[in-house]
C-alpha cells in the first residue's frame, strides 16, 4: 500500500515541479532577476538535483544539446548570411520600399513590421523572417526611439499565424500524428487563420497609434535623421547623410564644451547603429546584387523542398556568401568579426535551452504536465474537445516543445475526443491555434534571434508580447468555431 501510494505522489510531485520550474524561469528572467543564459541553465540544475536525478544531469544536458544542436549549427551560419546579404546591400530596396510607405510614422512602421513579418514567413522558417524584419526594421525603430518592443511582439505575432502553413512544421505535425493529409487540416482553417493575420495587422495598427501619440508624426529624408534637443521642444530635422550633424550648441542659449561633446558622442553611436542604410559602406556590392538574390533564392527554395538540412543549406550558402562578396581573407575575416557577437548570443541561448528541454523531458516532468493537463479536463467536456484543445494549445505549446505537444499530448486528447465523435481533422486544426504565442516561447530557438538582433531584453519582449499574442490565438479560435472548422 506504501508503495502504491507513493508511485502515485511520484507523478504528482513531477507535474509540480515541471510547472514549478518554468514558473521560477519565467518570474525571474521577467523581474530582470537572472540573464536567460543563467536561468536556462541554473534553474532546471536546481530542480534536477531536488528531483532526486542530480547524477543524471549530464545525460539530460548532452540529450538535450544534441537534439538541438542542429538548430544551433543553423542559426550560426544563418546570422553570418544574412548578415553578409545586408552588408552587401542585398535588402536596401526593401528597406526603402518600407521607409517610403512609412514616411517615418510610428502607424505605418508598425503595420510595415507586420506586414514584412508575415511575407517573409512564406519561407517556413521562424530564424530567417526575424532576421530579415529585424534588419529591415531596427535602423528605423531606433533612429526615431519607437518601443523596440513593439517590433518583436508584432513580428513574433505576424509569424505565428504564418507559421501554420503546411511546410512550417505545426501543421506537418498535427497531419503526422494523427494520421491525416496535411492539406486537409490546413486548408479549411485557411479563413480562420486570415482572420487571425488581420487581428494581427488591427492590433499593429491599434500599438502604431499608440507609438504615434507618444512620438508624433516625425520627418524623414532619406531614412537620415538627426535628432536636435533644445531646452523647451525636440525638432527632428532630415539630414544628408550619417553624422552630417553635429550639436549646434547655439541652439541651447549657451551649453558647455562638454555638453556638446556628449551629444555628439550619443550622435556618432546612433549613426553607427543605423550605418545599415549608409548608402556609401565600404562592404556594399552593387555589381553582385543579381547574384546575391539568386543565390539567396536558390537557398529558400533548396530549404522548402528539403534538398539537403538546413543547417548544411545554411553553411553552403554562408562560405559562398563570403567567398563571393569578400575575396580577399582579411575582408572575409571581418565580416565574420562584424557579426560574432550576434552569433555568440543565439548560439549560447539555444545550448542553454538545451539544459532546459533536457531536464524536462529527460525527469519526466512534461510527460506527466501533459497527462495532468488532460485528466483535469471535465468529462461533459468530451464533444467539445476540438474547442478545449484550441484553449489548452496556448499554454502546452508554449511551456513545451512543438515535437512535445504534437507528438505527446494531441494524440491523447484526439482519442478522448474520437470517443465522443470529434474527427481527427477537427482536433488536428484545434491545435494550430496556439502558435502565435507559442513563437514567442522560451523553448523556441528563433525567439533569441529576435531579441538578440533587436537588442531587447527577452523578459521585456515576454511581458509585452503574451497577453497580444493569445488574444491572437483565441481570435484564430473564435474564427474557427464560427466558419465550422474546428
Amino acid at each position: 500500500m506504501g508503495r502504491s501510494r507513493a508511485n502515485v505522489r511520484y507523478p504528482l510531485m513531477l507535474t509540480i515541479l515541471g510547472f514549478a520550474m518554468i514558473a521560477t524561469f519565467l518570474v525571474l528572467i521577467m523581474m530582470k532577476k537572472m540573464s536567460p543564459i543563467a536561468a536556462l541553465v541554473l534553474i532546471p540544475a536546481a530542480f534536477c538535483v531536488f528531483v532526486g536525478k542530480g547524477a543524471k544531469l549530464g545525460d539530460y544536458v548532452i540529450d538535450g544539446v544534441t537534439s538541438l544542436a542542429p538548430t544551433a549549427a543553423m542559426l550560426m551560419f544563418a546570422i553570418v548570411y544574412f548578415g553578409v546579404m545586408i552588408d552587401v546591400g542585398l535588402f536596401d530596396p526593401i528597406v526603402r520600399g518600407i521607409l517610403r510607405f512609412c514616411k517615418a510614422d510610428p502607424m505605418r512602421i508598425v503595420v510595415g513590421t507586420a506586414v514584412l513579418a508575415a511575407v517573409v514567413s512564406l519561407d517556413g522558417d521562424g530564424s530567417t523572417t526575424f532576421m530579415i524584419t529585424v534588419s529591415a526594421m531596427y535602423p528605423l525603430y531606433k533612429r526615431l526611439k519607437m518601443s523596440l518592443v513593439v517590433m518583436t511582439g508584432v513580428a513574433a505575432m505576424a509569424n505565428g499565424v504564418m507559421n501554420t502553413l503546411p511546410w512550417g512544421g505545426p501543421t506537418a505535425r498535427a497531419a503526422t500524428a494523427l494520421k491525416v493529409d496535411a492539406g486537409d487540416v490546413f486548408v479549411p482553417m485557411i479563413p480562420a487563420l486570415a482572420v487571425g493575420l488581420l487581428a494581427v495587422l488591427v492590433l499593429s495598427y491599434v500599438l502604431g497609434v499608440r507609438e504615434r501619440r507618444r512620438l508624433g508624426v516625425l520627418v524623414l529624408d532619406d531614412a537620415l535623421v538627426t535628432e536636435k534637443e533644445t531646452e523647451t521642444e525636440t525638432v527632428l530635422v532630415g539630414a544628408g547623410g550619417t553624422g552630417s550633424v553635429a550639436a549646434d550648441s547655439s541652439s541651447t542659449g549657451g551649453s558647455s564644451d562638454a555638453e556638446g561633446a556628449s551629444t555628439h558622442d550619443a550622435q556618432d553611436a546612433d549613426d553607427e547603429r543605423f550605418a545599415a542604410l549608409d548608402p556609401d559602406r565600404p562592404t556594399l556590392r552593387p555589381r553582385l546584387y543579381w547574384f546575391n538574390a539568386l543565390l539567396t533564392v536558390a537557398l529558400l527554395t533548396a530549404m522548402i523542398m528539403e534538398l539537403l538540412p538546413i543547417p548544411v543549406l545554411f553553411l553552403l550558402g554562408a562560405a559562398l556568401a563570403l567567398s563571393v562578396n569578400f575575396p580577399h581573407i582579411p575582408d572575409q575575416k571581418a565580416r565574420l568579426a562584424a557579426h560574432a557577437d550576434n552569433v555568440l548570443n543565439v548560439s549560447g541561448m539555444v545550448f542553454a535551452a538545451a539544459v532546459f528541454t533536457g531536464v524536462l523531458q529527460g525527469t519526466g516532468m512534461v510527460d506527466h504536465m501533459a497527462t495532468w493537463m488532460v485528466d483535469v479536463i471535465p468529462e461533459g467536456m468530451g464533444p467539445h474537445m476540438a474547442l478545449v484543445t484550441g484553449v489548452l494549445s496556448l499554454p502546452l505549446t508554449y511551456f513545451m516543445s512543438n515535437d512535445g505537444f504534437y507528438f505527446g499530448v494531441l494524440p491523447v486528447l484526439a482519442e478522448a475526443g474520437a470517443a465522443h465523435g470529434v474527427t481527427p481533422l477537427e482536433m488536428a486544426r484545434a491545435s494550430l491555434v496556439g502558435q502565435p504565442l507559442h513563437m514567442s516561447s522560451p523553448l523556441v530557438p528563433a525567439v533569441y534571434v529576435l531579441v538578440g538582433m533587436a537588442k531587447v531584453e527577452f523578459g521585456d519582449h515576454t511581458r509585452f508580447v503574451v497577453k497580444w499574442a493569445a488574444l491572437t490565438c483565441l481570435v484564430v479560435l473564435a474564427a474557427g468555431v464560427l466558419f465550422g472548422t474546428v
